[in-house]
C-alpha cells in the first residue's frame, strides 16, 4: 500500500487556490501544490446544474496527513462542501518520493 497520495481540490478562484496551496506547503502538510486555471466544472448543486470556471489544485503528500489536510482546507475554503479527493501514488521515482517525504511532516 502506498504511503503517498495525490489530492485534487477545486476552488472558486486562482487566488483562493494560491492561498490554500501556500498554507499547506508552509505548514508541511503538502510538499507541492500545482494549480491549473481555468478549468470548467459542470456539476449539480442544490438541485441545479452549475457550469463554473474554477481552479484545480493538485497536491502531493503523505497518506497519513490526509485528515489534517481536509480539516485545514475546510477552514480556508470558501465552499460549503469543497472537493477534496485523494488517489494513491502507485509508483514514483525514488528521488522524488524521498523529496516528498522530506518536505512533509
Amino acid at each position: 500500500m502506498s504511503n503517498y497520495i495525490v489530492i485534487y481540490i477545486t476552488t472558486r478562484s486562482v487566488n483562493e487556490a494560491k492561498k490554500i496551496g501556500r498554507a499547506l506547503v508552509e505548514e508541511k502538510l503538502a510538499a507541492c501544490s500545482n494549480i491549473i486555471y481555468p478549468i470548467r466544472s459542470i456539476y449539480r448543486w442544490q438541485g441545479k446544474i452549475c457550469d463554473d470556471k474554477e481552479a484545480l489544485m493538485i497536491l502531493k503528500t503523505k497518506k497519513a496527513l490526509f485528515k489534517q489536510i481536509v480539516a485545514r482546507v475546510e477552514k480556508l475554503h470558501s465552499y460549503d462542501v469543497p472537493e477534496i479527493i485523494a488517489m494513491p501514488i502507485i509508483e514514483g521515482s525514488s528521488k522524488y518520493l524521498s523529496w516528498l517525504n522530506k518536505e512533509t511532516k
